[in-house]
């Protein structure tokens, strides 16, 4: 039966629970709509789906037969893996949990890259975030503004007749539309090494001119997932990154983003985002993660494989936050 659902989970001195929503079944098939209210699963936030998209993933976990051909070789000496079709979902984060999210998730992970007359290199969107089918606990909401983030009212309005009482409003279209090339999830890729499993997604950025040459530009969004009950830190990330130009770098560093993770069972995961240029339209990225365990003792966890592939039609940079 539907449970209320109540937040914040672990509440301040003075705090008390407010209910925000009746929780509703999962769905085993098919896609969340447009306006759906929902908890992430792993990290707790309250969202609402924007959109889905459709991916491809390549789950290194899983065996195929030998007789199958590959859509994804994925190279260098690594087993082939076929990909499946699996729905992942655009999201707004509400801005009331983004500060107890942040130490587990970065908040601004979406980001674009900015028009030529635009002094900064990168400009992210705070609170938007791609969410798998599984992390979605969905809910429903009688408050016809359940999620305080700058783009709720600009992309959603309340209808009392649909379900979700939430739906699109045209700039939200306009939207998706303008920059869908740089928003788009194509690929996932995913593997598990002593309980550790490592999630990739790239995403194609765009190409700038620099110094009469062509330079590509790729984010990708990793998450690191602690499946057994030992806790565990992130020390160290071991990189290489082949060129189709012919270059192959090896970047060494400690931990990711300026921080070193632990993850345990309470908090088991850390997901952030980094970037990667390249003077030509295509390469690959592999490498491992080296992780500490409490008796001192390290291991080195894989990054799978992943193809950085430009978008074959160059379209103008999208256009930021302006209607």
């Amino acid at each position: 039966p539907p449970s209320p659902l109540s937040a914040p989970r672990n509440r301040p001195e003075g705090k008390v629970l407010e209910t925000v929503g009746v929780f509703e079944a999962p769905k085993q098939h098919g896609k969340y709509e447009t306006g759906q209210l929902f908890l992430h699963s792993v990290f707790g936030y309250r969202g609402i789906v924007l959109f889905p998209w459709q991916a491809r993933l390549y789950d290194r976990d899983v065996a195929s037969p030998v007789t199958e051909k590959s859509e994804n070789t994925a190279g260098h000496g690594s087993k082939e893996v076929k990909g499946k079709t699996h729905t992942y979902y655009q999201v707004l984060i509400d801005a009331r949990d983004c500060p107890h999210i942040s130490q587990r998730s970065q908040t601004e992970a979406v980001t674009f890259l900015a028009n030529h007359d635009d002094s900064r290199a990168l400009y992210a969107i705070p609170g938007l975030d791609y969410v798998s089918h599984e992390d979605i606990l969905p809910y429903s909401s009688t408050d016809q503004v359940p999620i305080q983030h700058e783009l709720f009212e600009r992309f959603l309005m309340y209808d009392q007749t649909k379900v979700p009482p939430f739906v699109a409003r045209d700039t939200l279209c306009a939207w998706q539309e303008k920059n869908h090339p740089w928003l788009e999830l194509s690929d996932v890729h995913r593997e598990t090494t002593e309980n550790i499993r490592v999630t990739v997604i790239p995403f194609y950025m765009g190409m700038r001119e620099a110094q009469n040459s062509h330079v590509y530009w790729w984010r990708y969004c990793i998450r690191l997932e602690n499946l057994d009950s030992e806790v565990v830190q992130l020390r160290e990330r071991h990189w290489r990154i082949f060129s189709l130009s012919g270059t192959l770098e090896t970047v060494r560093g400690r931990g990711v983003v300026g921080r070193e993770p632990v993850l345990s069972k309470e908090q088991p995961a850390f997901q952030y985002s980094s970037h990667v240029s390249l003077q030509a339209s295509s390469g690959h990225m592999w490498g491992t993660f080296r992780f500490e365990r409490p008796d001192g003792s390290h291991f080195d966890v894989r990054i799978p494989p992943f193809s950085l592939e430009s978008n074959k039609d160059e379209k103008t940079p999208p256009s930021g936050l302006h209607w």
